[in-house]
Order: C-alpha cells, then sequence, then structure tokens
C-alpha cells in the first residue's frame, strides 16, 4: 500500500473498518475460484496499515493473499477461514512455495 492510498483509506474510513471489510470478504472467498498472491511485507502488518510498529516488531517476510474474482478487495492468509486457507495452500502450492517463479531456472 502506497503512502497515498493509506491516507485515502484513513481519511475514509478507520483500520479497524478497513480491516473488517477483509474479515467479512473472507468468508466469501471460494477457493476452487479464488485469485492468490504472495508479496514480502511486515510479519506483523501484512497489510501496511500500522505506520507506527515500532522497529523490534519489524520483519518482513513472504505474505500471501486471496481475493474472489473480479473483487478489489485481497485477504490476508491469516484472516482466511482455516478450512479456505487448507484448500488455497493446496491448489496453489506451486505458485506460493519457494521459490515460487524461479523453477525455470538452471541450477
Amino acid at each position: 500500500m502506497t503512502v497515498e492510498q493509506e491516507k485515502d483509506m484513513t481519511d475514509e474510513m478507520t483500520v479497524e473498518q478497513w480491516l473488517a471489510i477483509r474479515k467479512e470478504a473472507a468468508l466469501q472467498i471460494d477457493p476452487e475460484t479464488a485469485e492468490v498472491e504472495w508479496t514480502y511485507a511486515q510479519t506483523l502488518d501484512p497489510y501496511g496499515v500500522h505506520p507506527e510498529l515500532p522497529e523490534e516488531y519489524q520483519q518482513v517476510g513472504r505474505a500471501y493473499f486471496a481475493r474472489s474474482p473480479g473483487s478489489d478487495v485481497w485477504v490476508w492468509f491469516g484472516d482466511l477461514p482455516d478450512p479456505t486457507r487448507k484448500a488455497l495452500w493446496e491448489k496453489h502450492k506451486a505458485k506460493l512455495a519457494f521459490p515460487s517463479g524461479l523453477e525455470g531456472f538452471p541450477v
């Protein structure tokens, strides 16, 4: 999330409201049709909505997200119901597992 997007988000709604939208969207994601992606993000703030995260809590790692087709609401895997998360991992493990995207490179 860019600084401008974050400012727009906080101008229009609270962080709690923004996160509640993701928790609600998580319940609507069908693992059979969902789109998945991963990115590097703060592990304790995968959405990047807490700019004042203390330095001792700042750790970057992979964050996994899913969304319903056509939706612009990406949901962190940690907010998904367990059965949905497990089904998405099983279906998309080749895309999500490390070294995703490097399979074609010679060793």
